[in-house]
């Protein structure tokens, strides 16, 4: 179960993300991003080495606020061979150094984000230690019959299904026509509604 430290990062998440966004093609506006967190939840690493969270972010600086949705990995090493996915370094006051990566490019945030789909490991909660965040549901396309459709191969014959992160998600949306599943989860709207829709895919 996710540990939650309650400590300082030097530079923040919210920093490194607020100068990581606007490198993004899918970034929309100009300037530096004024964040807020909307919502998230976290996937447990077995390893225990590498941490695992999902943020739905709020940029208010561009006009009409924009929704995010950023997935981070924190390793205590340098992965390698994934340096253009690295937001940057922080120091954590617990843990030291932190590598924080877009977790798209994380073969562990892979490997979860897969078992999570398939039904094998729940979601956490993105602020509370050792809880689950029964908010987040998978949701199968109408012509999947189930959760066999979305598991891997592990014999390496077939290509394994693509994952993408649905980096602006909408309230109500779904995954897009290829998916054969997508993950749900739940944020707080800009008037302060919760609200749901897909945040990854699997295709």
């Amino acid at each position: 179960m996710s540990v939650i430290h309650e400590t300082t990062m030097v530079p923040t998440k919210r920093e490194l993300m607020a100068g990581w966004l606007p490198k993004q093609d899918w970034f929309e506006g100009g300037g530096t991003p004024v964040l807020s967190v909307a919502g998230g939840f976290r996937l447990d690493d077995p390893a225990g080495e590498v941490g695992l969270e999902m943020i739905l972010v709020r940029d208010s600086g561009q006009g009409n606020p924009v929704l995010y949705h950023v997935s981070l990995s924190y390793r205590g090493a340098e992965l390698a061979g994934a340096e253009e996915y690295l937001l940057g370094t922080s120091e954590h006051g617990v843990l030291g150094t932190r590598w924080i990566y877009d977790a798209a490019g994380d073969p562990v945030w892979q490997r979860q984000m897969r078992a999570l789909i398939s039904g094998e490991v729940p979601a956490q909660h993105q602020n509370d230690s050792n809880a689950l965040d029964a908010t987040v549901a998978v949701v199968l396309a109408p012509q999947a019959d189930g959760p066999g459709d979305v598991q891997t191969d592990v014999r390496g014959e077939v290509p394994q299904p693509a994952l993408a992160v649905i980096r602006r998600p909408e309230a109500g949306g779904s995954g897009s026509g290829g998916a054969c599943a997508w993950v749900n989860a739940s944020w707080a709207d800009a008037e302060g509604n919760i609200v749901a829709g897909a945040v990854v895919e699997l295709s």
